[in-house]
């Protein structure tokens, strides 16, 4: 089973990294798996830089073979060896401003204050991302072991406008207290 590269024939495939469609004649990804639900095989679809960051073994695999003309195949490779890199990074989904009070930190456990941002978590089962939870933007570094994913939480946040997208990159730029105790999950 060899992934692929290939442009899309239509608009009517969506991108199982970012939910959003691949438009017609744009580049995409296809991860090839065996079918979970009889013979022969599937091909997941995603767009070329999402895979990089939530599927980054399969696209690294594909981007080994030389003879494919990619444009962007070092942005590719960076944000795949990145995510490849630290274990927990792929589960990256986006951030947010939480709407209450309710949810608590995958990381150090405590409740999310309302109005603060937080990064969705997923979890990659059986062909599928799954929600998996948030962690508050200053427990990033000690739950992802590594701080820089400022620019991939940014990717998955497509639902931001402009000044939303100023004030989470300037809540992840301000200091944060002590991160709680790194935990393992």
């Amino acid at each position: 089973m060899a992934h692929l590269f290939v442009v899309a024939p239509s608009g009517r495939s969506k991108c199982r990294g970012c939910g959003g469609p691949i438009a017609r004649g744009e580049l995409r990804f296809g991860e090839c798996l065996p079918n979970l639900f009889g013979e022969g095989e599937m091909t997941l679809w995603f767009h070329p830089l999402c895979a990089a960051y939530k599927r980054p073994h399969a696209i690294l695999e594909a981007l080994a073979i030389p003879d494919r003309m990619i444009t962007d195949r070092e942005i590719l490779e960076q944000a795949a060896r990145c995510s490849a890199a630290a274990r927990k990074r792929p589960r990256i989904d986006g951030a947010e401003l939480s709407p209450s009070g309710q949810a608590r930190c995958r990381h150090c456990r405590e409740p999310i204050a309302r109005g603060s941002w937080r990064i969705r978590l997923v979890f990659y089962e059986e062909g599928r991302f799954s929600p998996g939870g948030y962690i508050h933007l200053g427990c990033r570094g000690s739950y992802f072991e590594v701080d820089d994913v400022l620019q991939q939480v940014l990717h998955f946040s497509s639902a931001l406008g402009d000044n939303e997208r100023a004030s989470l990159m300037s809540a992840a730029l301000k200091p944060t207290p002590a991160d709680a105790p790194r935990r393992s999950d």
